[in-house]
Order: C-alpha cells, then structure tokens, then sequence
C-alpha cells in the first residue's frame, strides 16, 4: 500500500510544502520519501535529474544560490539530520512575490519537503551540528550559469533564526538583490 503524501501550496506561486508518511513499530521506522507516479497522482509533476547532500555544521550559511535561465534549477530539500532554516527568493519578474522571500524550518523526522522551482534563489542555515540536507534538482548543475544573492542582504529582511557563523567567501561576497545577475519571468 503506497504512503500517502500532502501537498500544501503556499502565498509563493509553485512554491509548495510535501509532507510525507512513515510507518512506525518496535524496528524503528519507514518512510517512503519519493515515488514519482504517487506524487504525480497527487499533482505534483516534476522530473529530477540530479539528487545533492549536504552536510553543516550549526551556523553555516548556504545560499542564496540559483541558475540562470534556461539552467534554472527547481529543488525539492529536506532536512534528514538536524535541522534547517531553509529560505527561497523570489527573482522571477512579474510574479506577485518578487522581491521577497519565503522560510520555513525543516527538522529531520518531520516528513517535510519544500519545493522552490527554478526562478528562486535558495539558501539555509544549519540550527544543529552535523545537519545534513538532501536535495533533489530539476536541472544539473551549470557552472557558467551560477549566480548568487547575498545571504545578508538588507533589502530581503532575512531573520535568520541564528547568527550566521561559517559562510563561504564566495556567498559573503554575492551581489546584494539589486545587482544581482538575474533572467527569470514569472
């Protein structure tokens, strides 16, 4: 019998939450976390070509990353160790939501996905040590065609949960939103 799935559409247009079942007994648990035909019966249509994990430790800063159009990159992250503050921005011009971001926390254990598709800029803060994030793309990674926002940037009102501790030069050194290199129409 498949395990069902949840899909929960935010204020962001393709943004959504998927939340998923596990089955529990004296073993432990089993969740199944992806079938295509599942959730495609349960409107959620996507191909992945590429599938990425990361690990962090508390404070570190991911992101905001994304791929010019027509290597945007749509991702499906779940936190599967500790914990996540997980943030997209919308750059795609036209959309209602451009210019802002959505956040949530993703726990491990807690069944959740977020999906942002490509046109959105995603980052994260580890809230634990030892965080890992899986995450599944829709779209491989294209080195000419990577871009970033500043994870910091003023502009975006990010509250990041906790103070930021490790981030990359690359990503403390992204343009700010207003400067940034972007292509994408809502």
């Amino acid at each position: 019998m498949p395990m069902p799935i949840k899909i929960v559409e935010t204020d962001f247009p393709g943004v959504l939450i998927v939340e998923t079942a596990s089955f529990h007994d004296e073993r432990g648990f089993f969740s199944e976390t992806y079938s295509e035909s599942i959730w495609r019966d349960a409107g959620f249509a996507q191909r992945f070509v590429q599938d990425n994990l990361s690990m962090s430790i508390k404070g570190t800063v991911r992101g905001l990353h994304y791929q010019l159009h027509p290597n945007a990159m749509g991702k499906l992250i779940r936190a599967v160790k500790g914990a996540v503050y997980d943030v997209g921005v919308d750059l795609r011009t036209g959309s209602p939501t451009y210019g802002r971001h959505i956040a949530t926390t993703l726990r491990a254990g807690d069944n959740r996905w977020l999906w942002l598709p490509g046109g959105f800029a995603h980052g994260f803060v580890a809230l634990e040590d030892d965080t890992i994030v899986y995450y599944k793309c829709s779209a491989m990674h294209c080195p000419e065609a990577e871009r970033a926002v500043r994870y910091n940037d003023p502009a975006l009102a990010i509250a990041w949960p906790i103070a930021p501790a490790v981030i990359s030069k690359k990503d403390a050194q992204a343009p700010l939103f207003d400067e940034a290199e972007r292509n994408f129409v809502f």
